[in-house]
């Protein structure tokens, strides 16, 4: 069990600038179950500074991505746009200790004065501390705030919660931008790495959880934190989610909005309960409640190694949440979360007959969008291939429409007795009686049993569908 000495407080920050993906929630689920299993605090922070890129909309959607799991921020929601004013006085306070300085250089200079070998991968170039001689001098020409590295030998190295002993050599680094120049004059824009650090500090958070690949942003994070007088925070950075190859997670592996899952039919807690799996076990258990993972999960359960999402273990594991809720249920949650015309478009059935062919057809779908999908099917007038029914089928259609018309009890018991009773007249197997029949009342081959379908659909409707057969 991961040790926890302080009252733990935790955020998951998403930027506006698309919809919430698979992995950014399974980001937030690591961050909201590890504060409930501590007893802690999950905050909700919205990084929207990306002026141009960040949209309402956006916004919008991440928030409803968190309705519609269930997740809730503890304390009101962070909008990191509207702390403008407190990231430029934490950088006035470092221009004034001597950590950061103003940079007059632009790319193009640096690249004259440096030369071509100067370039790294991605055109990087290791800026050569030429304005930090200009430290306290001001000149009249934009500039961008640079973080002045500390002159220092060892490696920045942390404890990861899950990778354990991460290192970087200083050397790697140079004194990187925090603030670029704004569109007005004297107008500087802080850019992540300074504004992470500031909201966390101010925030409290103790624990930052996050996929693997901020790895990288962390020692400057480190770096700034110390500079700024700031606790350091626990780290713990989550392996990535791959595609079936192995290879980062695309649109071909996995949709990329999460509210796509909500509109393909899946049940939140079929979601929830997948991803937490990726990459944390515990023992060979699958199927959790909410109130299970609160009381498991902890971070020294998470593995290092990506994990690979697989739609048909998903899709598994939604048809077993479905199995496991009542046709009530399964209706309100299509009608209110996927399609609230679908009584509309069956208007001919009551509700409680929608609800019961919703506990006969839970069994054989795995996605409420496939479930309603199969009903509005069955409302239908079914489109038969004619060839499918030989001369005998049609023979013994006819001797079951007259059992049928004369039948007093038509519940599914009584008819499987009728059914019973006449094959073992006629000599046949069940299935020469029962797939003419299904043809007949579906259109389809497969379907849930046919006395079940046959009660639902009632008397007058069954009869009305093999006499369309027989004529």
């Amino acid at each position: 069990m991961v040790t926890v000495t302080s009252p733990v407080r935790v955020r998951f920050a998403p930027s506006p600038t698309g919809h919430l993906h698979i992995g950014g929630l399974r980001t937030a689920l690591f961050n909201w179950l590890f504060a409930r299993h501590h007893r802690g605090v999950f905050v909700l922070r919205i990084e929207d500074t990306d002026i141009e890129r960040s949209k309402p909309e956006f916004t919008a959607s991440i928030l409803d991505s968190f309705k519609w799991l269930g997740i809730e921020s503890d304390e009101p929601i962070v909008i990191q746009s509207q702390r403008v004013k407190r990231h430029q006085q934490v950088i006035d306070g470092m221009l004034q200790a001597g950590t950061a300085y103003r940079c007059y250089c632009t790319q193009d200079e640096l690249q004259q004065r440096l030369g071509a070998g100067a370039s790294h991968d991605g055109g990087y170039i290791k800026y050569d501390r030429l304005c930090r001689s200009l430290i306290g001098q001001e000149i009249n020409k934009p500039s961008v705030i640079r973080f002045k590295m500390p002159d220092i030998q060892e490696s920045i190295s942390w404890q990861d919660i899950i990778h354990g002993t991460i290192s970087f050599e200083s050397d790697q680094f140079d004194d990187f931008i925090i603030a670029r120049s704004g569109h007005t004059a004297g107008q500087h824009l802080p850019l992540y790495n300074f504004v992470v650090v500031v909201d966390d500090a101010d925030m409290n958070i103790t624990h930052v959880i996050r996929g693997e690949d901020h790895i990288i942003n962390t020692p400057k994070q480190i770096l700034l934190y110390r500079a700024c007088g700031f606790t350091v925070p626990l780290f713990a950075h989550a392996p990535s989610i791959l595609g079936a190859d192995g290879s980062k997670l695309s649109k071909r592996d996995a949709a990329t909005s999460v509210l796509d899952y909500r509109t393909n039919g899946f049940l939140p807690q079929a979601l929830e309960n997948y991803l937490v799996r990726l990459g944390w076990s515990y023992g060979n258990q699958e199927i959790f409640s909410r109130e299970e993972l609160i009381a498991l999960f902890d971070l020294d359960q998470v593995g290092k190694k990506g994990a690979i999402f697989d739609t048909k273990k998903l899709e598994w594991l939604n048809g077993v949440y479905i199995k496991n809720s009542s046709g009530s249920n399964l209706l309100n949650y299509a009608l209110v979360e996927i399609d609230p015309d679908f009584l509309g478009r069956v208007k001919g059935w009551d509700c409680e007959l929608v609800v019961r062919l919703c506990e006969l057809y839970k069994e054989r779908v795995k996605t409420i969008r496939e479930l309603l999908a199969e009903i509005e099917s069955l409302y239908q007038d079914p489109v038969v291939d004619k060839n499918y029914f030989t001369e005998d089928a049609k023979t013994y259609l006819k001797l079951l429409y007259q059992e049928l018309d004369t039948a007093q009890d038509f519940s599914s018991a009584a008819l499987s007795i009728l059914l019973k009773k006449l094959y073992t007249r006629l000599g046949v197997a069940l299935p020469v009686i029962a797939k003419p029949l299904r043809m007949a009342l579906t259109g389809k081959e497969a379907s849930p049993g046919v006395c079940d379908l046959a009660a639902l659909l009632g008397k007058q409707e069954t009869l009305t569908r093999l006499k369309r057969v027989l004529e």
